[in-house]
């Protein structure tokens, strides 16, 4: 469950800013997410492999749904950050479609982070991951993790890379965009969809993609990581 109006988007973008580690620019603006067979040149048991043990950097947990426990660590190792959690459904941003105030009551027209046309991110379009806003519990950035960071997310044997595109409360974690549920095989629909346990999040630590919205770029830094990720953990 989303909190209302929570996206954060001035604090959020001030307090993680996009590093500048510079990959191809896109030539077109992201289409719709058609369903996704997996991303992963890496397997996913390969990365999950390759988390061991969780080294909690967080000074708490998070809950993954407002009124729940807080269950949830961020856990790191030397080249990424991880959690495991939900996943709810991202739909703010531009309208379309598939993301607007009628199909999602809670729809925001705002991100945290923008294109490189100054427009608010597709969530139909482009794969990314919603972080918690910095707080006492954790600093994304003192760990290498803000806008634009290259993610994998795994559920249920696919990888689904994407980037951090948006920042929600302080105290919940587990959302990603619709079209990262819909690369995953995870119903999309805001309302009814997502599902409640089984994926990890990983962030590769002080990666980035620019424009944040070159998805295939995303997809070729991802893979590269993940790779390197096997290897050395």
């Amino acid at each position: 469950m989303r909190v209302p109006s929570l996206t954060l988007a001035a604090a959020g973008a001030a307090l993680l800013a996009p590093a500048a580690l510079p990959v191809p620019a896109a030539a077109d603006p992201p289409r719709e997410q058609p369903v996704a067979r997996g991303e992963g040149a890496v397997a996913a048991a390969h990365l999950l492999a390759g988390l061991g043990k969780c080294h909690q950097i967080s000074r708490g947990r998070y809950r993954t749904d407002a009124g729940r426990r807080a269950t949830v660590p961020v856990c790191a190792t030397r080249h990424a950050v991880y959690w495991k959690a939900d996943l709810d459904i991202d739909c703010d941003g531009q309208s379309t479609a598939r993301c607007n105030r009628r199909t999602d009551p809670q729809f925001a027209a705002m991100t945290a982070f923008q294109q490189s046309d100054g427009r608010h991110l597709n969530a139909a379009a482009l794969p990314y991951i919603v972080i918690p806003a910095a707080s006492h519990l954790w600093n994304p950035r003192k760990y290498g993790v803000q806008g634009g960071s290259v993610a994998a997310v795994v559920y249920r044997g696919r990888v689904q890379y994407a980037v951090v595109g948006d920042t929600g409360p302080r105290d919940i974690i587990g959302e990603a965009s619709w079209a990262t549920a819909r690369g995953l095989g995870i119903r999309a629909d805001p309302r009814r969809g997502g599902v409640p346990s089984g994926v990890t999040y990983i962030v590769f630590r002080n990666s980035s993609v620019d424009p944040i919205e070159n998805h295939a770029a995303a997809v070729a830094a991802g893979q590269r990581l993940a790779r390197l990720f096997s290897v050395t953990r």
